[in-house]
């Protein structure tokens, strides 16, 4: 389908020489090395891309397209050569002018447990200024992206939708892209001769009397091959190793045989419903996916990427069709979409800070609005340990039995939640017209193993946003807590166990003794031990209320009574980058008597494959003067999920016998003014870890999308929910 010559705006091409002199050569070269590298594959005849017939398209503004890649160290962007290559063949065919360019692409799996992590977020906003700055530099009409993983689809999507915005502003042609995510790479599969090895292992823990050890290492052992699992795998080895199961280079052999057995050789974005997958449903919910490459086992072949570029056509020189107007007008699609699929928690800034960058007053409270208008019900069935992973759900697209993010919207749609069906995407038409198309649609095609369901899990889905007397805002991913964990912490009543930093955390964590010091310790105050015994387990108060302490202790542990809060303050964006909480979250997944007792609560973030009593985004950050860090250990918490509160309890009043009251806002800073400010000059000695040029200084917080101040203050467009409904106010 030929492409439509751009119509408003400069043509800097025709007016300037300089660019028709420098840029033909870089066109004929892409389009020569696509042809090489497709072999046998490619498809289009004699070439006919002369440098003069690249000087006469770029004369007359022919559409230049660029496409986005990512960097070879990401295991999403191996095979990115391949389908850049399908790319710019086809949009040469269709009477366009192709430039290839692609950004550093941080990968978090990589970046956990280390200094890279506090570069992270960070990335996101640094791929936004460098595509913008190059699309500008080089006067790009449009984009085709190949989609990675982590921060770089929504670093993307805010790039391209900040520059529509500005275009339009300029009176320039709408910019127009459409999104190609790299297909998802199969779960890794434990050898045989290390599942013998590792079984022994746990026939070993057993006789030594050390049978949670043996357990957790049996539920490591259930789930498919992946960076994530991997590191539960490392928190059961340093225990054994520790207690003597095994030893330190028993350790390293086990750590070098899975992690070489993990990724397949042709990359992709990890099985597991993370940020990766996250972002590629929320991207699709934004309707910038086309259907023909969302959901697919290997890179897309030349035919997939035909659909996908053809359709541009329809796009080219239509407002309405610009990267911001589509982001807008799907707003409200891609967070129900992202509710209902279980996805990441990081997504609640990313969707934030890409309407943000469209132009729109857009906070965390806006999709808490969106959230309350309807409850989304949980329609997806997702699982490392029993085949439905998203290399699974992906099978079923490519066998033609689901159609991904469609059959989702299909689903939601039937169980009488409010889609925008009239939103436009990047096929050229409507979400109302592109279901219209039924095979496939229905999730009950899907016969063995559904992950998309047509009758919800439960009623409630998604992501919280929690209030609190020393914190404004903070989320927790209801969908990583199955109902029962969810009953476990909701209304109760948790100590904190106060870290300053995720290092001291891990550490700790990892202890097997972290249990007995506490107790050894008396950490926890016995009257308030009693208290909340009687808060959390009426039932077993009688019994256990005029129990010696260590006693007292044992059975609350053992028994899941006991609650704690741990604490790891200071990684907030200011103060260190705003790193994810994964590994200590999962040191306590892979802990079978943590996990049952304790939550995280930090001004971090979380993986999107995190799961459990997770609690972060924190704001204000501790070292903006939140009241997360002035908690200290033995504080008292009341942790009320369901009602999205977390609140600071009155230790004093709560001994004394009284009913719950929780502490005056003021009096936390008022009371603990100096242990505030000796941990304030450590968290900014601490800072200093990360160099200066990556700082996120000059920021907003987790809730208005951690988004330079700049690109915050010029989004001046209301947002408004429903057409009689002004844009919503912060609390």
């Amino acid at each position: 389908m030929l492409f439509p010559k751009i119509e408003k705006g400069i043509n800097p091409y025709s007016a300037n020489v300089q660019g028709k002199a420098n840029e033909p050569i870089t066109v004929a070269g892409l389009l020569d090395r696509a042809k090489q590298i497709l072999g046998p594959l490619y498809e289009g005849g004699v070439p006919d891309w002369t440098l003069e017939e690249i000087y006469n398209r770029l004369e007359s503004n022919a559409p230049r397209i660029a496409i986005i890649g990512g960097s070879a160290d990401h295991p999403a962007h191996i095979m990115d050569y391949l389908t850049s290559s399908r790319a710019a063949i086809r949009i040469w065919q269709n009477g366009g002018v192709p430039f290839y360019f692609s950004t550093p692409v941080m990968c978090d799996g990589t970046a956990q447990s280390n200094q890279g992590m506090s570069y992270s977020l960070q990335s996101r906003n640094a791929v936004a200024q460098m595509i913008v700055n190059q699309l500008e530099a080089h006067s790009y009409h449009g984009a085709f992206v190949i989609q990675g993983c982590d921060k770089q689809p929504l670093g993307v999507v805010s790039a391209l939708a900040h520059l529509d915005r500005l275009r339009k502003s300029r009176g320039d042609a709408p910019f127009f892209a459409t999104f190609a995510p790299a297909h998802v790479l199969q779960g890794g599969t434990i050898p045989e001769d290390v599942i013998v090895k590792l079984n022994k292992m746990y026939d070993k823990a057993v006789t030594m009397g050390h049978q949670d050890i043996a357990d957790d290492l049996k539920d490591t052992m259930s789930y498919i091959l992946q960076c994530s699992s991997n590191t539960a795998f490392q928190g059961v080895f340093e225990r054994a190793v520790d207690r003597k199961i095994i030893t330190k280079d028993e350790h390293k052999y086990f750590e070098m045989r899975l992690a070489v057995a993990t990724c397949d050789s042709k990359g992709g974005v990890c099985a597991f419903n993370g940020t990766g997958n996250s972002s590629r449903h929320l991207v699709a919910g934004l309707g910038l996916v086309h259907p023909a490459v969302e959901l697919l086992t290997q890179p897309p072949n030349q035919q997939q990427i035909n659909e996908t570029i053809d359709a541009l056509a329809l796009l080219i020189n239509k407002p309405e069709f610009g990267v911001a107007d589509i982001v807008h007008a799907n707003i409200k699609n891609a967070i129900r979409i992202h509710s209902a699929s279980g996805g990441s928690t990081n997504l609640m800034m990313h969707m934030v800070a890409a309407m943000i960058y469209a132009g729109y007053q857009f906070t965390l409270w806006d999709v808490e609005k969106i959230h309350k208008e309807q409850p989304i019900p949980d329609l997806f069935d997702y699982s490392l340990t029993e085949g439905r992973d998203i290399f699974s759900l992906a099978m079923q697209c490519c066998s033609g039995n689901s159609r991904g993010m469609e059959t989702l919207f299909f689903e939601l749609l039937n169980n009488g939640v409010e889609m925008d069906q009239d939103a436009l995407t990047v096929t050229g038409t409507s979400w109302g017209t592109r279901l219209k198309y039924s095979d496939s649609l229905p999730a009950k095609k899907v016969k063995e193993n559904p992950i998309i369901l047509t009758k919800p899990r439960r009623p409630f889905s998604g992501v919280d946003i929690l209030r609190g007397n020393f914190f404004e805002s903070a989320v927790v991913k209801i969908s990583g807590m199955p109902t029962p964990q969810l009953n476990q912490f909701d209304d109760k009543l948790a100590f904190v166990l106060y870290f300053e930093n995720e290092d001291q955390a891990n550490e700790s964590l990892l202890d097997s003794l972290l249990i007995e010091k506490i107790k050894e310790n008396h950490l926890f105050d016995q009257n308030k031990l009693i208290q909340t015994l009687k808060y959390n387990a009426p039932d077993r108060f009688e019994d256990l209320k005029d129990a010696a302490y260590n006693e007292m202790f044992d059975v609350l542990a053992k028994e899941g009574i006991l609650k704690i809060a741990v604490i790891i303050a200071g990684q907030g964006p200011v103060a260190f980058g705003m790193p994810e909480m994964f590994t200590p979250m999962q040191h306590i997944n892979a802990n079978r008597i943590l996990k049952r007792i304790c939550t995280i609560i930090s001004d971090g973030r979380y993986s999107g494959v995190t799961y459990g009593a997770a609690i972060g985004h924190m704001t204000p950050e501790s070292m903006e003067g939140g009241g997360i860090g002035y908690l200290k250990t033995g504080d008292i918490l009341h942790l009320q999920l369901r009602n999205k509160r977390i609140d600071l309890v009155n230790s004093n009043e709560l001994v004394n016998g009284s009913n719950l009251i929780y502490v005056e806002d003021l009096k936390l800073e008022k009371d603990r003014q100096e242990l505030y400010q000796d941990r304030l000059s450590k968290i900014k000695q601490r800072q200093k870890l990360v160099a200066a040029v990556n700082r996120m200084v000059g920021h907003t917080d987790a809730s208005r999308g951690v988004v330079p101040i700049q690109v915050f203050e010029e989004a001046e467009l209301f947002y408004k929910h429903n057409s009689h409904d002004s844009h919503a106010l912060l609390p």
